[in-house]
């Protein structure tokens, strides 16, 4: 966008990047491998395009595309004649936007739904190639198929395709205007037509006015007028209604304190701030936000970084908008255009971050606690006002943007098997300590698939007690089918009741999350193979409570079990009360009570370096085997399959990562080549004293560089306006 040196400088860097090879000599031919891997990722992008058409297509008439229906079925408000924004109206757009759209109302209703899909989807592609080839720098992947995949898998656009909404066309012509339009004049007319279906784009008139397109900047505010004024001219009743008695939509639709609204008029509402000193506040916020997003937005202009600045002033406009609903947020995933970390290891933070935030909801990335409410309830909204104004963005000039600080990867001692650890660089071990944010957020959402599959593959009680029976048949067999009788002696000594109904209830998640955080800030290495091992159990277990239902002792009916932990159940009417809604009462086979405390007990000892210390952690999985038998929660044979996965979980690591231990003093080649300087021998994680860290790094401009507008030696600074 902007200045024509830097918009043609992007384009000039983007074509080298793809057209010459470092040297300067012309590129190879594309190898076999690369490209099956481009054709891998096109289909990867047609099946979601196919998938998610089809799950628009595939509902009936009245469940799909409903903000459609209700504006140009045969009672909607495009449809008929009368105030688009009437008693029971759900419409919302600009009255130039229901000029526009008035036509669709005079399709054939049959095949409006499969037209609006399909344009929709053709719209999203543009959106995506766009951005891709708008991308500056060297990309280790084929941008394109990548930009529209995640765009297809992201909340706003799932949220256009079932709504039927418009979303998309404001961002497209944004882009269109600034990428693609031959001519200022035809770049701000296409802005301008952005602006006038959804009013906050008019941000971007001030962006190509301060980055040298004046003439650009004064089309498209012309343009926004003229439309707005037509739709007055045509509509003067339903204009009045939005601009002065709805200013920019205010009030219409959803109320504007609800969840919907991730803006900072919503969150302001949402938190009790309303009347004059609410208004107030959202607009001392609103112009602090827009002079601080904007200033930022020219900066990576000229620097080069054309999408970035687009996608900065985009969230500014989500984050200032009186109203910006799920499907107005596409511009905070094309805030994926800027670098952010200097080292490898934490460049991919950033990127992790807004998707997850643009493909999940909250629910999902924080957990249901009252103290992260208000983090939970406006997660957009704060991605968006990062993006704006406070993600340190690395400007082109820096030496780390195309080249980050390499990683060191540590060399594991060899193991007995020839062929360990396999050759997959994704599971060789990093010397240094892991980014906590990306573990917090990877682990966060784990646990939330986790408990979500765990829910899914709940089954009738019918299959669920007959493989309960069969279980027990089988430790009859083998006489050990103590559960009964370990079950009424725990219940006649309440004192001993009380304490494993308590340890069942604790520490099944306390014990191995105190075990990673020590891992983590003592010894990063063995963090990762702790870590890696308990992921692969815990995947392992759900395939056992998906394929194979189990009844726990406390749900069988005719066996005179007591559940103390939950108190009596009415097994006739198999409900259990609040808790199936969020747990699944047959995910009994394997144990992951006893298992995690099993790998606690492992790696502890494998770890500790004092024996008492490992004497007190075998006492965990001894504790909660106890516990999960004397309360009636699990079989015997539900302990062995825990510990089955526990060791198969041990044993896939060590096949993709190596042995545990890792050779004194060597690390492999870092991203650049070189080798790793840093000491890769983890150190003891319970020691007397910590041993004094090693950095690394060791690059001689670490710390000196890698914030936004910092030059790099021998390449020019950003071009005079």
């Amino acid at each position: 966008m902007m200045a024509v040196s830097g918009r043609e400088g992007g384009r000039r860097d983007v074509a080298n990047a793809e057209g010459t090879a470092r040297d300067g000599t012309a590129p190879r031919g594309p190898s076999s491998g690369l490209l099956a891997a481009h054709a891998l990722l096109w289909a990867i992008t047609a099946t979601l395009a196919v998938r998610q058409a089809a799950a628009v297509l595939d509902k009936p008439p009245g469940r799909r595309l409903t903000d459609l229906e209700t504006w140009t079925g045969p009672g909607g408000v495009l449809h008929v004649t009368g105030s688009l924004y009437g008693h029971g109206s759900t419409f919302t757009g600009t009255p130039f936007a229901g000029l526009v759209l008035k036509p669709l109302a005079r399709s054939a209703e049959e095949a409006l739904g499969v037209t609006w899909t399909l344009g929709t989807l053709l719209l999203v592609a543009a959106v995506g190639v766009i951005a891709a080839r708008a991308l500056p720098g060297r990309l280790p992947v084929p941008a394109a198929p990548v930009a529209i995949s995640l765009l297809m898998v992201s909340l706003p656009v799932r949220n256009s395709f079932h709504l039927g909404q418009t979303s998309v066309i404001p961002v497209l012509l944004v882009l269109l205007g600034c990428f693609v339009a031959r001519g200022e004049r035809f770049a701000g007319l296409l802005v301008g037509l952005g602006a006038a279906l959804q009013p906050a784009v008019l941000l971007f008139a001030p962006l190509l006015w301060l980055t040298g397109r004046r003439r650009a900047a004064v089309t498209s505010v012309a343009a926004f007028a003229g439309c707005s004024a037509l739709a007055w001219a045509v509509l003067p009743a339903d204009s009045t209604t939005y601009w002065v008695h709805h200013l920019a939509g205010i009030g219409l639709g959803e109320s504007a304190s609800g969840l919907a609204n991730q803006s900072l008029h919503g969150a302001l509402l949402r938190f009790g701030l309303h009347g004059a000193w609410g208004s107030a506040l959202a607009g001392v916020l609103a112009a602090a936000v827009v002079g601080t997003g904007l200033r930022r937005a020219v900066r990576y202009a000229w620097d080069g970084q054309l999408l970035l600045a687009v996608a900065v002033t985009g969230c500014v406009a989500v984050a200032v908008s009186p109203t910006a609903w799920q499907y107005q947020l596409m511009w905070i995933l094309l805030a994926l255009a800027g670098r952010v970390g200097r080292r490898a290891r934490d460049r991919y933070v950033w990127p992790v971050v807004v998707v997850l935030v643009m493909t999940l909801p909250g629910t999902v990335l924080l957990p249901n606690m009252a103290v992260l409410a208000p983090v939970r309830d406006n997660v957009p909204l704060l991605a968006a006002l990062a993006a704006a104004c406070a993600v340190p963005f690395l400007s082109r000039t820096s030496p780390y943007f195309d080249r980050p600080v390499p990683t060191d990867h540590a060399q594991p001692v060899p193991s007995r098997l020839r062929r360990v650890p396999l050759a997959a660089p994704v599971w060789r071990r990093v010397a240094g300590r892991p980014n906590l944010v990306l573990e917090l957020l990877v682990i966060r959402v784990g646990y939330s698939a986790y408990s979500w599959i765990r829910l899914a593959a709940a089954a009738d009680p019918a299959t669920a007690e007959a493989h309960g029976r069969e279980v027990h048949g089988l430790e009859r067999a083998l006489h050990i089918d103590m559960e009964h009788w370990a079950n009424h002696a725990v219940v006649h000594a309440g004192w001993l009741r009380n304490f494993f109904d308590f340890y069942y209830e604790t520490f099944h998640f306390a014990f191995p999350l105190a075990i990673l955080a020590v891992l983590f800030w003592r010894s990063p290495a063995d963090y990762r193979w702790a870590r890696a091992s308990l992921s692969f159990a815990t995947v392992l277990a759900l395939a056992g409570f998906w394929f194979f239902p189990l009844a726990p002792p406390r749900l069988m009916p005719g066996l005179g079990f007591i559940d103390t932990v939950h108190g009596p159940q009415d097994l006739a009417h198999p409900s259990y009360g609040a808790m199936t809604a969020v747990t699944n009462q047959y995910a009994a086979m394997p144990s992951l009570h006893f298992g995690w405390s099993l790998w606690c007990g492992v790696t502890v000892v494998v770890l500790a370096p004092k024996l008492w210390m490992k004497l007190i952690a075998l006492l965990d999985p001894l504790f909660t085997l106890s516990a999960i038998i004397a309360t009636g929660n699990h079989w015997v044979l539900d302990a062995v399959g825990g510990a089955t996965v526990v060791a198969a979980g041990f044993a896939l690591t060590h096949l993709l990562a190596g042995p545990r231990a890792l050779v004194p003093g060597l690390a492999r080649a870092g991203a650049l080549g070189g080798p790793g300087l840093g000491a890769v021998l983890p150190p003891d994680p319970f020691p007397a004293k910590p041993p004094r860290p090693t950095r690394d790094s060791h690059s001689p401009h670490d710390g000196a560089h890698g914030t936004e507008g910092q030059d790099r030696p021998g390449r020019p600074a950003a071009p005079p306006r």
